[in-house]
């Protein structure tokens, strides 16, 4: 940890272990199951110790598996399970997994999850640990807003901006995000509060327009200086029009291409809406860009639309391309069968609001 860490750093290193019980109780963790922690070169080793603390006041075994990697925040799909002989195996056998990288779209995942183990990821600074911890009320109102999604056929989302997008639903699941893993097969990601679904293939088509101060959380951890205009056709980007920004995102998706050909990373892949009341869409005017800053807070704040480009194997696809990218917007309506849930970026359904909580 740098001094520029420590400085800018408002929660004490001591509340970490209580901080992570919490969490293992969150995540109905019970006396006699044991956690796998999966760490990496580069995980925070008081998060390793806490967890160890927790697990120890929990009447749990816990132990650690350190892969020999620093899993990029831009490389998704990473396989870092499976190649060692006997590591998919022995995450298969425990109760949770404790996971401080992304392991989203890799193959893995989906195997310890078919079998019934949890998956906890960490990946957010100490303060947002803190701040975004789940509020009461979070889980009801993310599986209200599942419930509602999963039945919904089309969703047409546009705003003032100039976005008008429609999609159709039904051929991958929905996914929820509370922020704890507390149920069989469950993947979570603590600090979130999150929907989504991968739409059928083929089916988006229209116009969406990304306005400045909407955010880029992967790759770049940057709100949006100047307009984007995308045009969407067979569910893919066909054109990106306007200047800096949008000058970033074809270069990212064109370098995501393995062959000239590709059009996988212009493919639209997950779609949904934040909904943790405790995220703040200024953090990275707060904060600062470092993506540990912003992973969860930037995300997932009440109303915004999550649009995303790339991989679809976590719904269930086929696509593994490296070109990923997510872009909370703001002031985005959103129509599920033509009933609003989302208005101009504020939620309006009473059953998906949370009150805040000060911390």
């Amino acid at each position: 940890m740098t001094p520029a860490d420590l400085k800018v750093r408002m929660t004490n290193p001591g509340l970490l272990p209580g901080l992570f019980k919490k969490q293992f109780e969150l995540c109905q963790i019970k006396p006699g199951q044991t956690i796998a922690i999966v760490s990496d070169l580069g995980t925070r080793t008081e998060y390793i110790e806490a967890a160890f603390a927790a697990a120890d006041m929990l009447g749990a075994d816990i132990y650690e598996m350190r892969v020999n990697t620093i899993p990029g925040w831009t490389s998704v799909g990473v396989p870092t399970i499976g190649q060692c002989k006997g590591t998919l195996e022995a995450l298969k056998a425990c109760d949770m997994i404790l996971i401080f990288h992304v392991p989203l779209f890799a193959s893995w995942l989906k195997e310890v999850m078919n079998v019934g183990v949890r998956v906890q990821m960490i990946i957010d600074a100490p303060d947002d640990l803190f701040a975004l911890q789940a509020p009461t009320g979070l889980k009801d109102a993310v599986m209200y807003a599942h419930r509602m999604y999963e039945k919904t056929k089309q969703v047409h989302v546009t705003s003032k901006a100039g976005t008008d997008l429609t999609y159709s639903c039904g051929e991958y699941p929905v996914m929820s995000q509370y922020g704890f893993a507390d149920e069989p097969g469950h993947f979570d990601h603590w600090g979130v509060g999150l929907i989504h679904t991968f739409p059928n293939e083929g089916s988006a088509s229209g116009r969406v327009v990304v306005s400045p101060g909407d955010v880029v959380i992967l790759p770049y951890c940057r709100y949006i200086q100047d307009e984007i205009v995308l045009e969407i056709a067979d569910g893919h980007i066909q054109s990106i029009e306007g200047g800096l920004d949008a000058m970033l995102m074809r270069e990212w998706l064109a370098d995501g291409k393995e062959h000239k050909n590709d059009k996988d990373p212009y493919a639209l892949s997950h779609l949904g809406w934040g909904l943790n009341p405790q995220c703040r869409w200024d953090s990275i005017a707060l904060y600062g860009d470092s993506p540990e800053r912003s992973r969860a807070a930037s995300r997932c704040f009440p109303g915004n639309f999550l649009f995303s480009t790339g991989p679809n194997t976590q719904g269930g696809g086929k696509r593994t391309t490296r070109g990923h990218y997510d872009l909370p917007m703001r002031n985005c309506s959103i129509d599920l069968d033509g009933n609003r849930v989302v208005d101009e970026g504020r939620l309006v359904d009473p059953k998906m609001i949370v009150p805040r909580e000060a911390r």
